[in-house]
């Protein structure tokens, strides 16, 4: 398995090369269909690539095409260019898409033969292809299945607004409050100590092997829990609110560095990579993701609105002023008075500018640039 995921990351990388070298000259990138024409040639030159199923290495060169479609794709924005892969940094991974068979607790993998797995749950629906990984020391197989199933009507017909933050993980406006993991913070001193014990060994050698693989243990446990953690919030949200409404956060922007340069150094840098750290230990982005298909999984929505002012903005009055947050925890309006608990007072504003949003989809009409800002019920 070591060796077939070697060999993939091998043609992901010279693949990337070819298609880097033609963007560096000026030319157009070559398509899939031809990249894959090249494999043969490839498999001449490097002998140990035909050891691996040329079913595998052709998925490598299919997920690179689209990477880089993604990447010039101006509807996303977010996607960036493919990267070369390194040994031990990335993730050793391979793909079949046809050949394989599940018979129990087994799995049939061509050029490998019958493996044995524990099986997480049933296979529901007609096999399409399998994903074999590595993720530290034990291997796993995703079994991706292709079934029929009736349009979802959610059982739910309420809207929230969800507030992300860092002193509480999520604030929704129905009061709801849910406080943070930070599965990072509560390893990072023990994960120093261990990390300091790998620089004192000679690289390389066996005890430094051994070292390496009790931090990467610790990573695994770090991400095992806020996975764990985020899987049961996203699940008892979606069961229970039909439209789910996140303010559009630029996490990348939010976590860059404020270090600045020789000429131009940046201010409160200490500060601002604390803040970065327990930003990135929340794990935003996959709490986004988990939504996104649970709810569509259930017939319900996630909407994204305009994350400005919806700190600042009173949710009784709709007076926008920097000075109505008075600190971390407490909002206080300076127009009408109204105290409230911020992120609550977040929240609700973030669910009135989703529902705001919906109205004006479902009307066909533009949606207003205060939207989300004005007085409406709660």
């Amino acid at each position: 398995m070591r060796q077939f995921a070697g060999c993939c990351r091998f043609v992901w990388n010279k693949a990337l090369a070819l298609q880097k070298e033609r963007l560096d000259a000026g030319e157009r990138t070559i398509s899939y269909n031809k990249l894959a024409l090249l494999l043969p040639s490839w498999k001449k030159d490097h002998p140990f690539l035909n050891d691996a199923p040329s079913q595998t290495l052709q998925q490598v060169l299919m997920n690179l095409d689209r990477a880089i479609k993604d990447a010039f794709d101006p509807k996303q924005p977010e996607k960036l260019f493919p990267v070369f892969k390194k040994k031990g940094k990335s993730r050793d991974s391979f793909r079949y898409p046809q050949g394989f068979k599940i018979n129990g607790k087994r799995v049939f993998l061509p050029k490998i033969g019958w493996v044995g797995f524990r099986k997480s749950r049933d296979t529901e629906g007609a096999p399409k292809n399998i994903t074999v990984s590595r993720n530290g020391k034990h291997w796993f197989a995703s079994i991706q299945t292709e079934q029929e199933a009736a349009e979802p009507i959610h059982p739910s017909g309420s809207l929230v607004g969800i507030d992300r933050g860092v002193k509480q993980f999520a604030a929704l406006s129905d009061g709801s409050v849910f406080a943070p993991l930070n599965s990072f913070k509560k390893m990072e001193e023990k994960l120093a100590k261990e990390q300091r014990k790998l620089a004192r060994k000679i690289k390389k050698s066996k005890n430094w092997f051994k070292q390496k693989s009790r931090i990467t243990k610790l990573h695994i446990k770090i991400a095992d829990m806020r996975s764990d953690y985020l899987h049961k919030l996203s699940t008892t949200i979606s069961k229970n609110h039909a439209v789910v409404v996140l303010e559009e956060l630029k996490v990348k922007n939010m976590s860059a560095s404020a270090k600045g340069t020789k000429e131009a150094p940046g201010k409160r840098v200490k500060q601002k990579s604390g803040l970065n750290k327990a930003i990135l230990d929340q794990g935003w982005g996959y709490f986004r993701l988990m939504l996104e298909y649970k709810q569509a999984r259930l017939g319900g929505w996630v909407v994204y609105v305009n994350p400005a002012y919806t700190s600042q903005t009173c949710s009784r009055c709709g007076h926008i002023h920097p000075g109505n947050r008075k600190s971390q925890a407490e909002f206080v309006c300076l127009s009408c008075g109204f105290t409230a608990n911020a992120d609550l007072n977040a929240a609700i504003n973030i669910k009135r500018a989703g529902h705001a949003q919906l109205a004006c989809q479902a009307n066909g009409a533009v949606m207003p640039s205060a939207t989300g800002t004005s007085r409406l019920a709660a």
